[in-house]
């Protein structure tokens, strides 16, 4: 039988990701320098917008944000804005990189010049690449070399395994294992080791420190850390002032030499909420206005530019800017109301915390939270992420209140990290005769009504990087 085509027609349902909704949802994860640039380029690009105070905070609110922000001179202006040359500026051809780049004092005569701008950081991979091309090398070798200044860590250690690497690169791992000490002689010092004690020993051959009695100090690197200082004495054939000296050289040489290269320029952090408590005594959270960013819709410049277009063009571009404008005004409140939401219940739950510290944590997931506010779990992990909070106990990432439950003696939950940090105190307070091994923590955490293993404590401890009961042991005898 000949198949048959027919037409049909089936209702369904499907949820259609919006470039819009897209951005919104950016707009809620972004944090507090994220969110201060996005709406900075929005500024530039739409002329329908503006910065607006928030007008319905009034005091002490209003004068912490008088403080700290500072309207340019032509938005803080009561004047109405001038838009006579509105015609001149819609036939203007868009700006330049040039133009834009172009210093505000052309024409006039000055001390300018490209030398004064400031030079953009220089990676780690672009400096080892410019030292590359000054090597005498084949163009094989070359690529190849590329491709492990490629696969270097940030800290500059080359941990990627050879052989691995050799057959991605269709290459013999001998090829790559005979590069790897011409790389180690390029700056900076120690760069392509593959463990600390090789990084330590390129630093030491460049400063001709490099003897046999140091060779078997990095061979023993282990020993140094326990503290086994006559061992190492006896190892390396040296008194106490030759080992004193050899280590305080150590001390003096870089562990992570790519890290020069990688460091992040350092960010004001501005918490977004502030946790006080009311008159009743209970901790409310409420958004900071020294942080929060607010923009409003200039109507009335919209109806004056308006008027004065005279294509289709003109009002298109115009309607398109001010629906982008009510679209970020309505997306940036609808961002702090969701936020807001978020830090209330959380401030909620974690009353203790605030009262007596990180012992007072509750366990709190994120779905628990998102259940209790009738949202979205990935909408309570982008309302948190990148987001702080400061109260009279600190500054605290939203996300250190998140915290899973371990089962307590008599059926009730504790969070893992007040554990972690009844685990700390107790180490902190132990006495150098009596040091407290990973068993006998878990007897005193029994005590308090928190039973876990001790493979746990373990695990928490070198976490926190607390060292084991047998080094502190012998570091509370060197101490005595």
């Amino acid at each position: 039988m000949p198949p048959r085509h027919s037409l049909v027609l089936r209702p369904t349902q499907s949820l259609a990701m919006t470039a819009r909704l897209q951005q919104a949802i950016k707009l809620l994860q972004f944090s507090q320098s994220e969110l201060e640039a996005f709406v900075d380029a929005e500024l530039v690009d739409n002329p329908l917008l503006e910065r607006a105070q928030d007008l319905s905070d009034a005091g002490e609110a209003g004068d912490r944000l008088e403080a700290v922000q500072t309207l340019p001179t032509e938005q803080a202006s009561q004047q109405p804005p001038d838009w006579s040359d509105w015609d001149e500026y819609r036939n203007e051809e868009p700006w330049s990189p040039q133009d834009r780049a172009a210093p505000a004092t052309a024409g006039v005569e000055s001390d300018w010049s490209l030398e004064h701008l400031p030079q953009p950081d220089v990676g780690l991979r672009e400096h080892l690449l410019e030292q590359l091309r000054l090597e005498r090398l084949s163009q094989r070798e070359s690529t190849l070399a590329a491709a492990l200044i490629d696969a270097l860590d940030p800290d500059g250690y080359l941990r990627a395994e050879l052989p691995e690497l050799a057959a991605d690169l269709g290459c013999a791992p001998a090829d790559l294992e005979a590069l790897v000490p011409r790389l180690q002689e390029l700056e900076p010092s120690g760069v392509f080791a593959r463990s600390l004690q090789e990084c330590f020993a390129l630093q030491l051959a460049r400063l001709d420190r490099l003897d046999p009695a140091m060779q078997t100090l990095l061979d023993n690197l282990p020993l140094l850390a326990e503290g086994r200082w006559s061992r190492l004495q006896s190892l390396c054939g040296v008194d106490v002032d030759d080992l004193n000296e050899m280590v305080s050289e150590l001390r003096r040489l870089d562990a992570a030499p790519g890290h020069a290269f990688a460091a992040p320029s350092p960010e004001t952090l501005i918490p977004e909420v502030l946790v006080t408590r009311d008159a009743t005594g209970i901790w409310q959270a409420s958004l900071n206005p020294e942080g929060r960013i607010q923009v409003r819709v200039d109507a009335s410049a919209y109806r004056q530019l308006v008027r004065r277009c005279r294509t289709a063009g003109d009002r298109n571009y115009l309607s398109e800017r001010y629906q982008a404008a009510r679209w970020l005004e309505r997306s940036l409140q609808q961002r702090g109301d969701t936020l807001l939401r978020v830090a209330n219940a959380l401030v909620g739950t974690q009353q203790d915390f605030f009262e007596q510290g990180a012992s007072g944590l509750r366990p709190l997931t994120r779905r628990e939270l998102a259940e209790k506010l009738t949202l979205h779990e990935s909408t309570v992990s982008r309302a948190i992420a990148n987001k702080h909070l400061a109260c009279p106990r600190g500054t605290f990432a939203l996300s250190y209140f998140f915290t899973t439950a371990i089962a307590g003696a008599e059926g009730d939950a504790h969070a893992a990290e007040s554990i972690r940090q009844r685990i700390r105190s107790l180490i902190e307070g132990e006495s150098p005769e009596a040091i407290l091994s990973d068993e006998a923590l878990v007897a005193l955490l029994k005590q308090d009504g928190i039973e876990i293993a001790r493979r746990t404590v373990a695990k928490y401890r070198e976490a926190m990087n607390i060292p084991t009961s047998r080094q502190r042991r012998r570091q509370a005898r060197l101490a005595g």
